[in-house]
Parts: structure tokens; C-alpha cells; sequence
């Protein structure tokens, strides 16, 4: 066979490869769930643990190996932790001015702490934490101007966690340790089950003992149009920062009624507007309270600046929190069973009947939440 004739036949083949590659089907669910993905902290990590091809929501955003070459305020890193009160991260965007629901599956990490490899949150963002270490789970919830995370002004935002409806996760890729339940400062335990909520300047981040017999029923990922107030029911106020110890809360969803147990089902994003609810969430007693400034915690990150607000998007606030309806997504498959569960942070018992459901006729029940006294 002549040089001509064979260089002829390697190209023939390679464009027949290249072919059939494109024209595979796409498919949704990856390999091995995100949730059945586990990896020794730090050295049994690789650089991405969303490697599988032909997916409709594309390829993993970020990266899984975060040190030192990747901490900046560029950092794809999405390998977070979840430690104390002052080391934790939240899941935010990476362009500026985005939206929650446009933006789940490709979160990077924004941290309290520089080490992990990860974006920093700059100083000021954070007004208020509360910090809960529960017999199951440790919870962070606060108050946030979300526009230093680089997300939109005026976005109610949504949920974050290890599964999604095509099971790899938002963000897609997306790793949690944390060191609450190893003994040690310095052994992270992988969390297997976490939930994030960010949007309307507040977020609740829990992660549940990978140890625990009921890590999935406290970090249930299924209520995500209802945000913190009933995911991670908590005293948590603006302008003060305190680490507790506290009692673990109900399963979210699950309340009694007249001495009876129910089970709470979210209805579907088409039928509209959630805007009644059939039970209030019960704050866990919490105890051991430390005050805190945020000068003393946030140390590390005082000199971290952040962008300079804009006007918030178009998608926001205005559909989503009238509607409780998604604000849209330019991929072809979110993995979001809705992109409506704003993040509100406080909540208690004390509500009046009649201001709630005047609010929640208004706004829907996740973004309602926050305004409870």
C-alpha cells in the first residue's frame, strides 16, 4: 500500500470516529451517582470526579484537586468544607451578577479560610452566621450580600446538593469534607449528604454525619421549593455571630398533626405558587451559645475585596419570587427539580396567621420565611 493510499485510509477512519462520536446519543445519568462517589481527603482525590462523556448537562464546570496553584478569586475549585464557624464555604457562581438557577451545576467554592485551594468570600459579605453542631449534623446559616458571592442582586436563588434529578449533583461535581466528626483539625470526613441553600442575601448550609443512620432524612434534597425555613429551621440574626450546640431538628417535611405524623409533599413547580402551608417548622432548642465578632473570625480574609454591586438581572427577583417559578436555564437539562427555593434565613415559631398568608400570597412560601418573628 502506497503512503498516499494509507494516509487516505487513517483519514477515512478517523472522520468515521469522529462521526459516530458526535452522533451518539446523548445520555442523562452518569456511571456511578455523584452520592456513590468517595475519596480520601486530600491525596485520593482526582482532578475531576465528573468524568463521564456524552451527558446533555455537559462536562464537569471546575476541578476537584484544589491547592495553593489554585487559590484565587478565579479558582474553578469545587471541593468544599463545611468545619466550623469560622471555616466553612458556600456554593456561588463564578461569572458575576449570575443567577442561582442559571448557574447550579457549574458552583464554585467561596471559603471563610485561605488553604483549600478555593475563591475567598470577600470581607464585609458575611453579616450575620450561626453555627449549629447537632447530634447529626453541623449547619451554618446567615446573612450575605450575595453580590460579593457574584450572585445577582435581587435573586431568591435555589438549592444546592449532591444529587439532582440526573444524579450528578448541583454543581455538578461537586465534593463536601468537613472535620466535625474525625477527632482531628486536620481529618476530613467526606459528606455524603449536604444540602446548600443561597439567594435573598441569606444561605443554610447542613452537613449530615456520613455516620449517621438518618444523614438523607436531615439532609433531605427533595423540599427544595420551601428554602431554609423548612430545610434548616434556626434562630440565626442578622448582625450577630455565634457558634451552638443544639438539638436535632424535625426530618424536613415530616410535622405532627393533632398527635398524627405527616409527611409533606411538595407539589409540582407547574401547578404555581406555593402559598399556603399546612405546618409551621419547630426551631430546635439550642444551647452553649459563644458570641463572636466578625473582625476575630473573618481575620484571614479581611483584606479580600469583592466587586462592586450591579443592577440585578432580569430573571430574578420579579418572576421567581411572585411566581415561585423557575427563572430559567440555558441548559438543555437542568438537574434542578426547580430553581424557586430562596434561602431565607431566620425562622421561628411566632408568626401571626394573618401576616403569613398575606405574605405568602405575595411571594410564595420560600421567600416568605425570612420575614417570620
Amino acid at each position: 500500500m502506497s503512503t498516499a493510499t494509507r494516509f487516505s485510509a487513517l483519514l477515512a477512519f478517523a472522520i468515521a470516529v469522529t462521526s459516530a462520536a458526535a452522533q451518539a446519543p446523548e445520555s442523562t445519568f452518569p456511571a456511578t451517582p455523584l452520592a456513590s462517589k468517595h475519596y480520601a481527603y486530600p491525596t485520593g482525590i482526582p482532578y475531576k470526579v465528573d468524568t463521564d462523556t456524552n451527558l446533555i448537562r455537559g462536562q464537569q464546570y471546575g476541578y476537584n484537586q484544589c491547592n495553593s496553584t489554585t487559590e484565587n478569586q478565579q479558582s474553578l475549585c469545587q471541593t468544599s468544607m463545611l468545619n466550623s464557624l469560622d471555616d466553612f464555604c458556600l456554593w456561588a457562581p463564578d461569572p458575576a451578577n449570575s443567577t442561582v438557577a442559571d448557574m447550579e451545576g457549574e458552583m464554585v467554592a467561596w471559603c471563610t479560610k485561605p488553604g483549600r485551594g478555593t475563591r475567598l468570600i470577600p470581607a464585609g459579605a458575611l453579616q450575620g452566621v450561626q453555627f449549629m453542631r447537632t447530634p447529626d449534623y453541623v449547619q451554618v446559616v446567615g446573612f450575605i450580600d450575595q453580590t460579593q458571592v457574584h450572585i445577582a442582586a435581587g435573586d431568591w436563588g435555589g438549592e444546592l446538593d449532591p444529587h439532582g434529578a440526573d444524579l450528578r449533583g448541583n454543581p455538578m461535581g461537586g465534593l463536601m469534607y468537613s472535620n466535625a466528626w474525625s477527632g482531628s483539625a486536620d481529618a476530613y470526613t467526606q459528606v455524603i449528604e449536604w444540602h446548600n441553600f443561597m439567594g435573598g442575601n441569606a444561605f443554610c448550609l447542613k452537613a449530615c454525619d456520613p455516620a449517621g443512620p438518618n444523614a438523607a432524612k436531615f439532609c433531605q434534597h427533595i423540599y427544595d421549593r420551601i428554602g431554609c425555613a423548612y430545610n434548616a429551621p434556626n434562630n440565626a440574626q442578622n448582625g450577630t455571630f455565634e457558634s451552638c450546640l443544639g438539638d436535632n431538628q424535625d426530618f424536613p417535611g415530616i410535622y405532627t398533626e393533632n398527635g398524627v405524623v405527616m409527611t409533606y409533599t411538595q407539589p409540582a413547580e407547574a401547578l404555581g405558587v406555593i402559598s399556603t402551608m399546612p405546618y409551621q417548622p419547630n426551631v430546635p432548642a439550642s444551647s452553649s451559645c459563644t458570641p463572636f465578632t466578625s473582625a476575630v473570625l473573618y481575620s484571614a480574609i479581611a483584606s479580600v475585596t469583592g466587586d462592586v454591586p450591579v443592577a440585578s438581572a432580569t430573571t430574578t427577583s420579579g418572576a421567581a419570587a411572585t411566581s415561585g417559578a423557575s427563572s430559567g436555564t440555558s441548559k438543555p437539562a437542568s438537574s434542578s427539580k426547580t430553581s424557586s427555593g430562596a434561602a431565607p434565613a431566620k425562622t421561628d415559631n411566632g408568626a401571626s396567621t394573618v401576616a403569613a398568608s398575606s405574605l405568602l400570597a405575595i411571594v410564595g412560601v420560600a421567600f416568605s420565611a425570612i420575614f417570620f418573628s
